[in-house]
């Protein structure tokens, strides 16, 4: 019986490996009507009664009118809220946060040609969106850092350059960057700020990112899965790897995450912790770090969600919920990039 059971779940788990070429020509390629007729799937809705407060007390998250949206999902059933355009009074919220006189971290890896290619764009448009109004700190890891180039920068803003090696495979460098991270939130960010985001360099800020976005754990719903049925959702399916997930409830994109520097160094410890697990049992998870931080999300529910419109695919089409996009994808090149 062992043995049939095995069979299956053997031939369960190459089915999905072959499966996931196809679903990701679909998320890429099929026509902008097919996208379009996915766009009108129904979200869950923010089960929390009318008027609940997410936590005790005077937190300003409490200022969210979670019922302002009615066409989107606005908070999880473990109490999160989901950050959509209409849901905050943005002013509110940077008076708020800048009476705490807080700081914010920004990490990006720009190495090899994602530095000719992206970062510039990534910096100066950060200047004009990211946290505008409030302290931060970019911390940009390259293996040039000599070709990072000068942005000007607004008061209390600045910039700090760390060199790391490039690495043959591109997939390494996906994975590692959670060492690097929690590394520099030891010796660094945790003397300097009070939340940190990491983000992927090859976006361009477009919109506003501001307050409203922090928290203490913060992850950010995928524009391709947001909307499609959980059977879609690109999960690690081998038991082999600690990535691996039977079944869950969103599907996280790797792109970006933050939160306070206690938990982001938590969370980036234990996704490289489970990396060189599967390295040292000579496995590789499905979609490298996203993977692993989907695991960790499943486990650790981030305490608040980032729509799709902080990191939009724009030839995803017309969506009529995203009244905004704050970040978008940079067009991908990557034959010339990850050469």
């Amino acid at each position: 019986m062992g043995l049939i059971y095995n069979g299956r779940k053997k031939k369960q788990f190459f089915l999905y490996i072959a499966a996931v070429p196809l679903l990701l020509l679909m998320a890429l390629y099929v026509p902008l009507s097919v996208r379009f007729i996915e766009g009108l799937i129904p979200m869950d809705k923010c089960p929390l009664p009318h008027e609940y407060p997410l936590h005790p007390g005077n937190h300003v998250d409490n200022s969210l009118d979670l019922w302002s949206r009615t066409d989107v999902q606005t908070c999880t059933y473990w109490g999160a809220p989901i950050i959509w355009d209409g849901m905050f009074d943005p002013e509110y919220y940077d008076e708020f946060y800048r009476k705490q006189n807080i700081t914010v971290a920004l990490t990006v890896f720009a190495v090899g040609r994602y530095l000719d290619l992206y970062l510039e764009k990534f910096l100066t448009s950060a200047e004009q969106h990211f946290m505008v109004g409030q302290r931060v700190v970019y911390y940009v890891f390259t293996d040039s850092p000599e070709k990072v180039p000068k942005i000007k920068m607004a008061a209390f803003r600045t910039l700090f350059t760390f060199k790391v090696e490039k690495y043959s495979r591109w997939q390494d460098v996906s994975m590692l960057r959670m060492k690097m991270i929690s590394d520099i939130i030891d010796s660094h960010v945790r003397h300097h700020a009070q939340y940190i985001f990491c983000l992927d360099v090859d976006q361009t800020f477009v919109g506003r990112f501001g307050t409203e976005a922090l928290g203490d754990m913060v992850a950010l719903l995928h524009s391709f899965y947001y909307r499609r049925p959980k059977f879609f959702y690109t999960y690690d399916q081998n038991p082999k790897s600690t990535a691996y997930i039977k079944t869950g409830d969103m599907y996280y994109h790797a792109a970006v995450f933050g939160g306070t520097w206690q938990r982001v160094k938590n969370l980036t410890q234990i996704c490289y912790d489970a990396i060189m697990q599967d390295k040292m049992n000579h496995v590789e998870a499905l979609w490298h770090d996203e993977s692993h931080l989907n695991k960790y999300f499943l486990l650790n529910k981030p305490t608040k969600l980032l729509s799709p419109e902080y990191c939009w695919a724009e030839y995803i089409g017309y969506r009529r919920d995203i009244h905004v996009h704050r970040l978008v994808w940079a067009e991908k090149n990557y034959k010339f990039v990850r050469q």
